[in-house]
């Protein structure tokens, strides 16, 4: 895109507020449309083509949606499609493996992004992983996700968390072996990861550091996809991270 994008973000709640002045912080236009849930008497149908007219009618061109992670979620994201914008989504994509699909071919035919949002995947030492250590086989990979607020939106903190952590494993290095995730809600901030070789902790990445624009970063990673640059995090990504989050569970339950 010759002209930076008009976002329009769906929701009303902390990070849809939080969102908008970062966006505007940026020389960016942004509306909000708070009417995201769908009433007690609307049909999926009428949903999806009232969502669709609002964001159609913001002539934005990529949709946030700054909603709870859920099943609503890919119906939002047709809604967005179907109006001919680019989509980022929240993590984690709690989509099943059908929506994924069809919502992708969606998006193909329609030339339009699916993103969601791993704001640490654009952190310089997680890229600076990827070229150094991937695919990572004969690695172990650790981490630690701790955060001093409390829960406010209702996800566990192994969903909401650690997807952050497998995230950052599945882009940089797929193939290493999982040692040991910690997660915890109202807990002294740390978001650590690690590598280990043979016993020995050869790689971290401290994530608190380096991360003061991150949200700005991934924005600006958004924007060159739309001008045609590489992007590896859509809905396949999200559902590949899902998957190994829900087989670390099924492995380590708690």
């Amino acid at each position: 895109m010759a002209e930076a994008p008009a976002y329009v973000i769906l929701g009303r709640g902390r990070w849809a507020k939080k969102m908008q002045p970062i966006l505007a912080g940026e020389g960016r236009a942004a509306t909000t449309f708070g009417e995201t849930r769908q009433r007690p008497s609307e049909s999926v149908e009428s949903y999806v083509s009232r969502l669709s007219e609002a964001m159609a009618a913001s002539r934005a061109q990529v949709a946030w949606l700054c909603v709870v992670p859920g099943p609503h979620v890919s119906l939002m994201v047709q809604a967005a499609l179907e109006a001919g914008l680019h989509v980022i989504a929240e993590k984690p994509w709690y989509g099943s493996a059908a929506d994924t699909e069809r919502l992708q071919a969606m998006a193909h035919k329609k030339r339009r992004l699916l993103a969601v949002h791993f704001e640490y995947l654009v952190h310089r030492e997680a890229e600076n992983w990827r070229r150094t250590f991937y695919p990572g086989a004969g690695l172990r990979f650790g981490g630690n996700f701790f955060l001093s607020r409390p829960d406010h939106i209702g996800i566990p903190a192994m969903d909401n968390l650690v997807c952050h952590l497998m995230a950052i494993r599945e882009f940089a290095v797929p193939a290493s072996e999982i040692s040991e995730l910690q997660c915890a809600y109202e807990r002294p901030d740390e978001r650590l990861v690690w590598l280990e070789s043979s016993g020995q902790r050869i790689a971290s990445i401290d994530l608190l550091k380096g991360s003061e624009r991150i949200i700005q970063d991934f924005v600006k990673k958004v924007e060159a996809a739309l001008g045609g640059a590489a992007f590896a995090f859509d809905l396949d990504f999200a559902l590949r991270v899902e998957n190994q989050l829900n087989a670390y569970k099924a492995r380590c339950p708690r």
